[in-house]
């Protein structure tokens, strides 16, 4: 059912809500930034481990993972009205923030395929 788990939702929204705040105000932003992304690992880290402790109920589970699925509509939809030009004219921070991002996903490949493939993934070679 999909009201359940909504509490667990409501909050790690509000948790990532405020984390993003502050990371802007402690950049010298007067916006959140990426308090959304932060809320949705919140809820996967703490889904994740009540899921493991048994706390968390079957339908409740159910909940979680509809609103897990439902990320990324809502953050394109949240981003399609966001002035991306006004962004880049406001200050490097988009862009260092981007090309970071970028850099660090090709440094993480190489490490992740290695902690993601199985011993009977690797071919032998003669």
């Amino acid at each position: 059912m999909i009201i359940y788990g909504l509490m667990l939702m409501g909050f790690c929204m509000f948790a990532g809500l405020m984390v993003g705040d502050l990371l802007g105000a402690l950049l010298g932003i007067s916006a959140n930034i990426g308090g959304i992304g932060f809320a949705m690992l919140f809820l996967v880290v703490s889904s994740q481990k009540l899921i493991e402790k048994g706390l968390l109920s079957k339908p409740a589970e159910q909940g979680v993972g509809f609103w897990s699925a439902m990320y990324i509509p809502i953050v394109v939809a949240m981003s399609a009205n966001q002035n991306v030009i006004a962004a880049l004219k406001g200050g490097p921070v988009a862009v260092i923030a981007g090309l970071g991002a970028v850099f660090i996903g090709f440094l993480l490949i190489k490490p992740l395929s290695k902690i993601g493939s199985k011993p009977s993934d690797q071919q032998v070679v003669d």
